[in-house]
């Protein structure tokens, strides 16, 4: 007997976790056991029809959108769509500090069913660095242009309190969140943070080249230590060796840490800083000092 239920009654094996399924209005009871089954939720279309006709008064299903997060049997299956369970909880997603419109796609990918990628880059990069980096609770169905609608606001809500400081700092908001999406990438603390922002703030000012790496896994893929010559002169607009001042954008959607270090930037004598393989910075106030850091502590 065990072995007929789990032949007949038990989920697919390929039953897709996270999953999504639109049931039409008006459709009948075989062609919504033909979706499902299509959709690998049921087995058996003709077992789930069955199973809906042993149910009195209950022969009929209620159309909608039916989230189905683990297996379950085709009797489970019967009682939710006859009953209208959709099951659409909330579904919790973090987005890290310093996670660029790429990353944030596969992010969602990996945990909205039926989340449009391409849609989500396409009408993303026009805001990247301004999606904040947070904790959000989104209904399995959402869309992504109301994903960005959210991401965008918050990030709108966090910055409103730091508008007078930007307004005294002397430069602008999108100055300010390309160089806070550097400064992401390019320290892990606070207080490195600030001491970077100073030095690079110092290079913009006077016209040097910033030569930030971390632009390199946005543009081509390669971190610091992968970097070529011919990498180092890519004709990319966010190059910081190639061309001088701040990149076209922003490479990362920086958290609050990063904005606030960029506008509170550390007086300090350093013009130049390296990272070795550890994470550890290794600052200098001249080129000299700079190149016998990259001799020590690079490979």
């Amino acid at each position: 007997m065990l072995g007929l239920w789990v032949i007949l009654f038990a989920p697919p094996t390929t039953f897709p976790a996270y999953n999504l399924v639109t049931i039409k209005n008006g459709g009948s009871v075989a062609e919504v056991a033909k979706d499902l089954a299509e959709a690998r939720i049921i087995k058996w279309p003709l077992i789930f029809r069955l199973t809906l006709a042993f149910r009195p008064g209950e022969s009929l299903v209620v159309a909608g959108d039916y989230y189905f997060e683990r297996p379950i049997n085709v009797w489970r299956v019967a009682w939710r769509v006859a009953r209208g369970e959709y099951n659409l909880t909330s579904v919790k997603v973090t987005l890290p500090e310093g996670t660029a419109v790429k990353e944030m796609a596969g992010i969602f990918s990996a945990i909205l069913p039926n989340f449009d990628q391409t849609a989500f880059v396409t009408e993303g990069l026009p805001l990247e660095g301004q999606l904040f980096p947070d904790t959000y609770f989104f209904q399995p169905t959402v869309r992504s242009t109301e994903i960005i609608k959210r991401l965008h606001a918050n990030f709108q809500d966090k910055i409103k309190s730091l508008e007078p400081i930007i307004a005294r700092s002397g430069r602008t908001l999108e100055q300010i969140i390309i160089m806070a999406s550097l400064i992401e990438k390019e320290a892990r603390t606070d207080e490195a943070r600030r001491t970077i922002a100073g030095i690079l703030w110092k290079r913009l000012d006077e016209g040097m080249p910033l030569q930030v790496d971390a632009v390199f896994p946005y543009i081509i893929g390669k971190n610091t230590f992968e970097l070529s010559r011919q990498d180092l002169a890519t004709s990319s607009p966010y190059n910081t060796y190639r061309f001088r001042g701040l990149p076209i954008g922003p490479i990362t959607n920086p958290g609050l840490e990063a904005i606030t270090a960029v506008l509170n930037p550390a007086p300090n004598d350093y013009w130049y800083y390296l990272s070795d393989q550890s994470g550890r910075l290794h600052y200098a106030v001249d080129f000299d000092a700079h190149r016998a850091n990259k001799v020590k502590y690079l490979p």
